[in-house]
């Protein structure tokens, strides 16, 4: 990765931290408890179809939640997150490979598949597989945020300039 790369992911980076931190000012009673907007998500979708390898929005995924665990949460924090980052990514990587789906699409699964990675790290902590319960809850949550971010995305990849320029 060269230095113009790493400057680009260390403000994509600090992008997503402080959508994060912003979003934790914002109340949202309307949403289901532990379900959020996930606004720092704007920026991971707009990284998978932007920058040039996969991995890199993997390290970006892996660096927000550090730092964001670090400003505000703790390992708990962190462990929750990460699982349901990179359970979302897994998922939005695959479907944006098959070609068959749009940003909206993939962003919608990759909401739903990071809800269900928190599921499954709460029920791995809590030993108990109850907490899938909260899964027609959070699914539907998780897929609506992921199409109000998936549409955001769209329009910043939209004025993004050309990769190749």
């Amino acid at each position: 990765m060269n230095l113009r790369e790493q400057l680009h992911l260390a403000l994509l980076t600090a992008i997503s931290l402080v959508l994060f931190l912003v979003e934790g000012l914002i109340p949202l009673p309307f949403i289901a408890p532990g379900a959020k907007l996930g606004l720092a998500n704007i920026v991971t979708v707009y990284a998978l179809y932007t920058l040039p390898r996969t991995r890199d929005t993997l390290l970006l995924i892996y660096l927000r939640t550090l730092l964001a665990a670090f400003f505000g949460g703790g390992p708990a924090i962190f462990l929750f997150s990460i699982a349901g980052g990179l359970l979302s990514l897994l998922c939005m990587w695959l479907l944006k490979r098959t070609g068959r789906f749009s940003l909206l699409g993939v962003s919608a699964a990759g909401g739903f598949a990071h809800h269900l990675g928190q599921l499954f790290m709460a029920a791995y902590a809590a030993d108990s597989l109850n907490i899938f319960r909260y899964l027609p809850v959070l699914g539907p949550c998780g897929i609506v945020t992921g199409l109000i971010i998936g549409w955001l995305a769209a329009k910043i990849c939209h004025l993004a300039p050309d990769k190749h320029s």
